[in-house]
């Protein structure tokens, strides 16, 4: 995907420049004083955030409420890597993302295009979720889950009955691994339940290798079009994911298969180049904040803060559950960034040859 925008990065200078090396809130003196460096730029640059993913929608449109702030919204429906590439396609111009939200795979292997920026919460953010210096960190979670039209499959027991007739070309995944972070986590969750583990997403691999040997594997993408349509019945995606398809399809039902449950984290980083630094700043202590944190689990998206959050009193129980799709957090099994950067390399090798 190609991002086309035309004009060079408005302003610049001093302020400018100290803004893009703000490592938190106390470089401009307080929140007060990020506040009024974001709304003097008055505008965010954001990428791959359609209105209903985790609640995006809210969260955009509280955030201009806020702050007076206008975000302007590109490509909704892009991928983690193409928001990346828009973002290396538009470098010096106005039009350049301010921020990502990407999966936990694709900000490891970025990590060189983000700035540094620690938020005021970032204390309550459990160590291993963040990188060191606050360049990736780690927003959301969703769980891997089995979603299908009730109408016309039955739920499946257990992973082998994938194979049968009954799944002929339906089983689709959220998105190509290597691209997505949803097509990873499906391959990770296809490993653990196939006898692999979070060192080895080989047996992931196989078992999709077997389901286009059955002729089960679809190949087209799970959209809410496509869903809709019918043409994709069945989708290994994320539970957020398979909620909001739920909210308008009363026939989509999801299922978390008997074995280790795979939970992993989108993330949010901002663009080094930002052509808004103040403004991408001020977005991330705003997704990270209390408010911001709620917004994504009403989204069915699990926070990065919940425990913080549950301590503290300030969400509903009744939340918690639908999102986590009862399961329970301590038996969640989320790669480490070493078993990841091996995933990645894994199946970079050997993902195409095993659907081509």
């Amino acid at each position: 995907m190609v991002l086309a925008g035309c004009g060079a990065v408005a302003g610049g200078g001093e302020a400018d420049s100290a803004s893009s090396r703000a490592t938190s809130a106390d470089d401009f003196g307080g929140m007060d004083g990020l506040v009024a460096a974001a709304q003097k730029e008055g505008q965010l640059n954001v990428v791959g955030l359609a209105d209903d993913w985790v609640n995006y929608g809210e969260m955009m449109s509280e955030f201009e409420k806020r702050y007076g702030i206008t975000v302007n919204s590109a490509s909704p429906d892009a991928s983690s890597a193409e928001g990346i590439q828009a973002a290396k396609n538009l470098d010096g111009q106005d039009t350049a993302p301010d921020v990502f939200d990407t999966g936990i795979a694709v900000a490891t292997a970025n990590t060189d295009m983000f700035a540094p920026y620690k938020v005021s919460t970032w204390d309550t953010i459990p160590e291993g979720y963040k990188e060191d210096s606050g360049r990736w960190v780690n927003a959301f979670s969703g769980v891997m889950s089995l979603g299908y039209d009730s109408s016309r499959l039955s739920a499946p027991e257990k992973l082998a009955d994938l194979l049968g007739p009954e799944y002929k070309s339906a089983v689709s995944m959220g998105g190509d691994p290597t691209q997505t972070g949803g097509g990873f986590a499906a391959v990770g969750w296809l490993s653990l339940l196939n006898g692999g583990s979070l060192d080895d997403f080989g047996p992931g691999i196989d078992f999709v290798s077997e389901l286009k040997d059955a002729g089960n594997l679809l190949m087209l993408d799970p959209t809410p079009t496509t869903i809709a349509t019918g043409e994709v019945p069945m989708v290994i995606d994320w539970s957020f994911a398979q909620l909001e398809v739920a909210h308008d399809m009363p026939s989509w039902k999801s299922v978390v298969l008997d074995g280790p449950t795979y939970v992993s984290f989108y993330s949010q980083s901002i663009n080094k180049n930002a052509p808004h630094p103040a403004a991408a700043r001020l977005w991330e202590e705003w997704v990270f904040s209390n408010e911001g944190q709620d917004i994504y689990l009403r989204g069915n998206g699990v926070p990065v803060r919940l425990a913080d959050l549950e301590k503290a009193g300030a969400v509903n129980p009744k939340d918690v559950e639908r999102a986590t799709l009862g399961t329970d957090p301590s038996t969640w099994s989320t790669p480490t960034i070493g078993q990841i950067d091996d995933a990645n390399s894994l199946l970079t090798s050997r993902w195409s040859k095993a659907v081509g």
